[in-house]
């Protein structure tokens, strides 16, 4: 299917895969960065952003949209990708190296890893920040303009809040209003984690931001079905959707799990 996207840059391909409720522009901190070193392709996921919901009866499970990614991967003539994935978009990135052949994978604050259903803290606070924005738009995009606002809107997903830019912040607020996909996936993932497929053949790194206050460490992060070879990363100030938190980490994160490939 066709996806929204923005590509910039040149060289080696790195997709960019966001989280449930967000948009591409999530990665518009590191995209200048990365697109120094990388063909970035930062995609709009199924029903998010500017990309249309999977058809009518195909349930947006993860393993679905990295199925619709892949075959938008064919459609651009990209074979075998580096990739990086924010929340869902981890999870979508592993489920997408179950299906095709990938360079390296980068798991920022990865969803799924957790033991059976989604926890209830999770879904909780996914829910609400999904009905403030979209029932409270103006008023939310009005109240980023102030430092206050910032912290009380993303004070959840964004572990410097106060720093990012206000554009930054609206555009986050209105990605969240305007996800039409947002029911159908969390109605999809709730009763899921994610479990292992076949062995992946890339070097892959996870990290989870220091200022994460959505998936708790006892509950979300459980790293056993991961590969045993999995790097452990560090987001020092990230929360959890840490680009904008701390690009510099992000983009130093990314590129370090690409050149394990080099040297591997």
């Amino acid at each position: 299917m066709a996806l929204a996207y923005t590509r910039r840059g040149a060289g080696a391909p790195l997709i960019l895969l966001h989280g449930i409720g967000s948009a591409r522009q999530a990665w518009d901190p590191v995209l200048d960065r990365l697109a120094e070193r990388f063909d970035v392709i930062a995609v709009d996921l199924p029903g998010h952003g500017e990309s249309a919901p999977l058809p009518s009866g195909v349930e947006p499970r993860p393993d679905a949209i990295a199925a619709a990614v892949a075959a938008f991967l064919d459609s651009q003539g990209v074979a075998t990708p580096h990739v990086a994935g924010n929340s869902l978009g981890g999870w979508v990135a592993l489920e997408l190296a179950a299906v095709r052949p990938v360079r390296s994978l980068t798991l920022l604050s990865p969803a799924g890893l957790w033991h059976g259903r989604t926890p209830l803290y999770n879904r909780i606070s996914l829910r609400a920040t999904r009905w403030l924005a979209k029932h409270l738009t103006a008023s939310a995009c009005h109240l980023v303009r102030y430092r206050a606002g910032r912290i009380l809107i993303l004070g959840q997903t964004h572990g410097h809040p106060s720093r990012i830019s206000a554009a930054y912040a609206r555009n986050a607020v209105r990605a969240m209003a305007g996800a039409t996909g947002f029911d159908a996936t969390m109605k999809a993932t709730e009763p899921r984690c994610y479990r292992a497929g076949p062995p992946i053949d890339a070097p892959v790194t996870v990290a989870f931001g220091s200022r994460d206050r959505l998936l708790l460490p006892r509950q979300s992060r459980h790293l056993d079905e991961l590969p045993p070879e999995t790097h452990l990363g560090e987001l020092p100030g990230g929360g959890h959707v840490p680009m904008a938190d701390n690009p510099g980490a992000v983009a130093a994160l990314i590129i370090a799990t690409t050149e394990r490939t080099v040297h591997a």
